[in-house]
């Protein structure tokens, strides 16, 4: 992968045309087939090993029925680039010469990636064979694969697919045959400004750490992750300075600018510096809502959901335009990027200029607060768009206890939290630059929606680890939804919570219904309803479990959180380390040694490649105060480890922490200090 290009294929490097399998561009599919045979035959695959996240080899064997010896002698490998090509080569490392036909078979449906996930594909208007090439061409774009450097194959095309022959090979013993494929294309006209491929370093740090090996490997896999979920905003001016940069929520779905993901992704990653947070900010800030649209559902201040190259039917009667507004979290999460880039030291130009964005944005929420009943930040999505506007955006995400749908209109706990957060930041970012008025009204604001939710969301438990947990969500008619869920979780450092009521959550955060031994269940297990392999209904969500570990430390629960991270780190094991959006659910048991797969996942994912990093900043307890110029350091115990390289205010820190939980900072800015 390397945003905004991927590859998808079967471990033998075989694209044959099955389910996401092909080349990509800019949500376009430009080939799903090239199928390699030799002799007529395909290749037999002994190995796959990825050079990075935008490379991968594949190595196959091509066998000779009449040899008399077992061991291979013709060795095939395939070295395939996102958003170039691939190179192929063959070696004869035997004692005989070998003659023989190289064919790779090839189509298209210039497909988008909507309908690639619905198992849809466009008819494709004609394939057309040249010299060295075959291309294709339908009204959603066009695709070409040449050959760009080896010897010259015949080539001739069907209505779908074509064919590059090299009918002659002929290698002597320790002979090479190589030859250079590229891939290319275009989709329909792509609206000015859309998301391109950087060309300035990531815009992060690269932390040196000592510490667990499984927290270790975390981090650099998802480091390396999200460099290849790198996208750039061509609309800043060149004469700027840097580009800005976001990450894209993940492949192969949402390979796209996001204003949920991708402002956790930047918020996750602010330990390593503020420049991707700056890129996040104004790539939203440029596209923010001006105008009240309902088919886009934009308003004035409300910051974008997602962005593609064009309009797409996602199935089930959703059709969301190129542009779409349909989230209730994206925006005060905007803010809240905003005061804690700030708070890490994004430069005062920036802050300044970024400013009015933000206080839109807050006036969007509050002014969709007060529209309601119950002055709760609640969303209304229109017919055809999504139903459920938070991070849960399946059209099953809120069920009650007894395991029913629940329908929106609807006042999410986690996102009054997000506002709360929002306001209160704001406030106190208002507050120093002498905007005492303005920030005033903000603290009122969120004082009196702080006092609703504990009116609102708690509900008492019958059974569980404490006598009661808020609700996921409180309806129409100010009922609360019933039956745990994760969503509390993401409340814990929001500061909407008193002690007390962080206490209850850590409990049931805790406690086996919630916590499956791998990570944090999206729902409780002891509720019907409950699904192992439900998108939202009981899966386990990499940036669900690191945002309740982040909160959980902040909160000074830590037993709770180790436990949670010791889950996620030893799940993390079973993937590689390149943690996948989301994962099944069950129970971690002496019969379930591993956590399960969730079949459509995105992996790589942003939130989640950034997860690890949000684990690490959660377990040194590190929290910047600009305003005093104090850096908090507050540890979890029994996790001993020296960073290098994080950055507070432009300058690199090495924070070391030993197995009593006691830490030593070195490298702090001029004028800060260690509380």
């Amino acid at each position: 992968m390397a945003a905004p290009a991927f590859a998808a294929s079967s471990r033998d490097g075989q694209l044959r045309g099955e389910r996401a399998e092909g080349f990509y561009d800019h949500d376009r599919r430009l080939l799903h087939t090239l199928c390699l045979l030799l002799d007529d035959r395909e290749p037999e695959p002994i190995g796959v090993q990825p050079l990075g996240p935008h490379q991968v080899r594949f190595t196959a064997v091509h066998r000779y029925p009449r040899d008399r010896t077992d061991d291979p002698t013709l060795i095939v490998e395939r070295v395939r680039t996102a958003g170039d090509g691939e190179t192929i080569t063959l070696r004869n490392i035997g004692t005989l010469g070998r003659r023989l036909r190289v064919e790779l078979v090839a189509a298209s449906d210039l497909a988008d990636i909507a309908d690639v996930k619905r198992g849809h594909r466009r008819p494709v208007v004609r394939c057309t064979a040249a010299p060295a090439s075959l291309a294709w061409s339908s009204r959603a774009g066009r695709a070409r694969i040449r050959v760009l450097s080896g010897p010259e194959p015949e080539t001739s095309g069907g209505p779908e697919g074509g064919t590059l022959t090299w009918s002659r090979v002929v290698l002597r013993p320790g002979e090479c045959w190589t030859v250079q494929l590229r891939v290319g294309g275009s989709a329909i006209p792509t609206p000015p400004g859309h998301p391109v491929a950087p060309t300035d370093p990531a815009p992060w740090n690269d932390p040196v750490i000592e510490s667990d090996r499984r927290l270790k490997r975390l981090v650099r896999r998802g480091l390396a992750d999200l460099s290849a979920l790198r996208l750039a905003d061509p609309q800043r001016d060149a004469t700027e300075g840097s580009e800005d940069q976001f990450i894209a929520a993940g492949c192969p779905w949402y390979l796209t600018l996001f204003g949920r993901d991708s402002i956790w992704s930047a918020r996750m990653m602010l330990p390593l510096g503020t420049d991707l947070a700056r890129g996040t900010l104004w790539s939203l800030a440029r596209r923010q809502g001006r105008v009240h649209e309902h088919y886009r559902e934009e308003a004035p201040g409300r910051i974008l959901h997602e962005l593609r190259p064009a309009e797409a039917q996602h199935g089930h009667g959703l059709l969301l335009p190129a542009s779409y507004y349909g989230s209730v979290d994206a925006t005060p999460l905007f803010v809240t990027l905003l005061v804690e880039a700030w708070q890490w030291g994004l430069p005062d130009k920036d802050v300044d200029a970024l400013l009015p964005y933000a206080e839109r944005a807050m006036a969007w929420v509050v002014e969709t607060s007060k529209r309601d009943e119950g002055g709760l930040l609640r969303y209304y999505p229109r017919a055809g768009g999504l139903r459920h506007q938070s991070w849960k955006d399946s059209d099953d995400a809120v069920r009650d206890a007894e395991g029913r749908h629940i329908e929106p209109p609807l006042a999410l706990c986690e996102v009054q939290g997000y506002a709360y957060e929002a306001a209160m930041g704001l406030a106190r970012l208002q507050h120093s630059r002498g905007r005492y008025e303005a920030a005033q009204r903000l603290l009122v604001w969120a004082a009196s929606l702080r006092k609703r939710f504990a009116e609102a969301f708690w509900i008492p438990a019958r059974n569980g680890p404490a006598p009661r947990y808020v609700a996921i969500a409180v309806g129409h008619d100010l009922s609360p939804v019933s039956g745990p869920a994760s969503n509390m979780g993401q409340l814990l450092s929001t500061g909407i919570l008193d002690p007390e009521g962080s206490a209850d959550v850590a409990a049931w955060l805790a406690h086996p219904d919630l916590n499956s031994g791998w990570g944090l269940r999206s729902r409780s297990a002891a509720v019907p309803g409950f699904n192992p392999l439900s998108y939202h209904g009981g899966s386990v969500w990499t940036h669900d479990t690191a945002i309740a570990v982040q909160g959980l430390c902040a909160a000074g629960h830590h037993k709770e959180a180790s436990a949670l991270v010791d889950g996620l780190l030893d799940a993390a094991s079973h993937f590689s380390y390149r943690m996948p959006e989301l994962y099944a659910g069950d129970a971690r048991t002496e019969d379930s040694p591993a956590p399960l797969a969730y079949p459509a996942a995105c992996r790589p994912q942003g939130w989640s490649a950034a997860s690890g990093v949000a684990v690490l900043s959660a377990l040194l307890g590190l929290k910047p105060d600009i305003t005093r110029q104090t850096l908090s350091v507050n540890p979890v115990p029994r996790w001993p480890m020296t960073v290098r390289e994080i950055v507070l205010a432009g300058r690199c820190l090495t924070v070391e922490v030993d197995k009593e939980g006691e830490a030593k900072v070195s490298g702090m800015p001029e004028g800060w200090r260690v509380t």
